[in-house]
C-alpha cells in the first residue's frame, strides 16, 4: 500500500503552480540552484525517525537553528526566497522550501521529482511562540567517512543506496571558505545537474575541483562504491534513484501523526483569520475562564465554514489545554 497524502483545497494546488513558476524565474535569475538545494536538504535531513521529531516543516528559517554550524550561509537562501513566499501567504514554509528544492534539481537539467503538498509548518499556526526545533548535530558532517554518514542518514531512516545518490546531488555547487572550511566545486560546470559527481569522483583529484573526505568515503566503502561505478555507466540510473532519495528526504515525516494532526483544509485559512484567532487564544491564556474571550473565539469560528470547525477547536483545545 502506498503512502497516503493529505489533501489540499484547489486554491492551495493552484498555489502551489503558480509559486513553482516564481520559483522557476528567480533561480534561473540568480544561478541559486545549488543553495536552494542545500536548504531543501538542510530543512529536511534534521529529521530522526525514532524520535519522530525534525525534519521538513520549515523550522529552518528560525535564526536558532539557521545557526546551526551545518546551516551556515543559508541565510542568504532564506532572504532570497522570502520576496516569493510572501506572494503565497497560503503556503506553509514546509511545502515552500520543498518545492524550491524540486525546482532546483528540475531547473538545473535533474529528474523530474514528485512533490506532495500538505506540510504544516512544524510550530503552531495560530502562535509564533510555540516552536519545536531539532537539536543541532543531526546533519552530515564533511569531514567524516562512511560509519557516520550510515549513522546520520540512518537516523533519517534512508539506506545505503539513498546515501549514494544524494551524494550525486553535489553535482550541483561548491564548497565555500567561510561556511565549510573548504573551498571548490566537485565539478567543472557546477550549474548543471548530471552524473559528473560520480565521473569527477571516480577519475581522481583533480586540480581546482574538490573531494571532502565524505566523498572518498563513497569509493572506500565495499557497499557505496559499486553504486559510484553504476552511476558513472548510467547516469538515467542515477536520475532514477536520486529521484526515488529525493522523494524520501523531502517527506521525512508524512507518517508521524504529530506532523500531520491538523487537517490540511485548516492549513488553507486566511491569514488574516489566523491573526484574529491568535488574538482570541491569546485572550484565552490570560483569562483563562473568561466568558468575553470565549465569545470571541466563537465569533472567530463563525468566519471558517462548518466542514472546517472541528480542525479549528482541535487546534484551540491542543494549545489552550481547555475545551471551549
Amino acid at each position: 500500500m502506498g503512502k497516503s497524502y493529505p489533501k489540499v483545497s484547489e486554491e492551495y494546488q493552484k498555489a502551489v503552480e503558480k509559486c513553482k513558476r516564481k520559483l522557476r524565474g528567480l533561480i534561473a535569475e540568480k544561478h541559486c540552484a545549488p543553495i536552494i538545494l542545500r536548504l531543501a536538504w538542510q530543512s529536511a535531513g534534521t529529521f530522526d525517525v525514532k524520535t519522530k521529531t525534525g525534519g521538513p516543516f520549515g523550522t529552518i528559517r528560525h535564526p536558532a537553528e539557521l545557526g546551526h554550524v551545518a546551516n551556515n550561509g543559508l541565510d542568504i537562501a532564506v532572504r532570497l526566497l522570502e520576496p516569493i513566499k510572501e506572494q503565497f501567504p497560503i503556503l506553509s514554509y514546509a511545502d515552500f522550501y520543498q518545492l524550491a528544492g524540486v525546482v532546483a534539481v528540475e531547473v538545473t537539467g535533474g529528474p523530474e521529482i514528485p512533490f506532495h503538498p500538505g506540510r504544516p509548518t512544524l510550530e503552531s499556526v495560530l502562535t509564533q511562540d510555540k516552536q519545536e526545533l531539532p537539536p543541532e548535530g543531526r546533519l552530515p558532517n564533511a569531514t567524516k567517512g562512511s560509519d557516520h554518514l550510515r549513522d546520520v542518514f540512518g537516523h533519517m531512516g534512508l539506506s545505503d543506496k539513498d546515501i549514494v545518490a544524494l551524494s550525486g546531488g553535489h553535482t550541483l555547487g561548491r564548497c565555500h571558505k567561510d561556511r565549510s572550511g573548504f573551498e571548490g566545486p566537485w565539478t567543472t560546470n557546477p550549474l548543471i545537474f548530471d552524473n559528473s559527481y560520480f565521473k569527477e569522483l571516480l577519475s581522481g583529484e583533480k586540480e581546482g575541483l574538490i573531494q571532502l573526505p565524505s566523498d572518498k568515503a563513497l569509493l572506500e566503502d565495499p557497499i557505496f562504491r559499486p553504486l559510484v561505478e553504476k552511476y558513472v555507466a548510467d547516469e538515467d540510473a542515477f536520475f532514477a534513484d536520486y529521484a526515488e532519495a529525493h522523494l524520501k528526504l523531502s517527506e521525512l515525516g508524512y507518517d508521524n501523526d504529530r506532523s500531520f494532526r491538523t487537517p490540511t483544509p485548516f492549513l488553507a485559512i486566511s491569514h488574516e483569520f489566523r491573526r484574529r484567532l491568535s488574538l482570541a487564544i491569546a485572550e484565552i491564556e490570560i483569562y483563562s475562564i473568561a466568558i468575553e474571550a470565549r465569545e470571541r473565539v466563537a465569533d472567530q469560528l463563525g468566519l471558517v465554514p462548518e466542514s472546517q470547525r472541528v480542525a479549528v477547536v482541535e487546534e484551540l483545545q491542543l494549545l489552550a489545554g481547555k475545551r471551549i
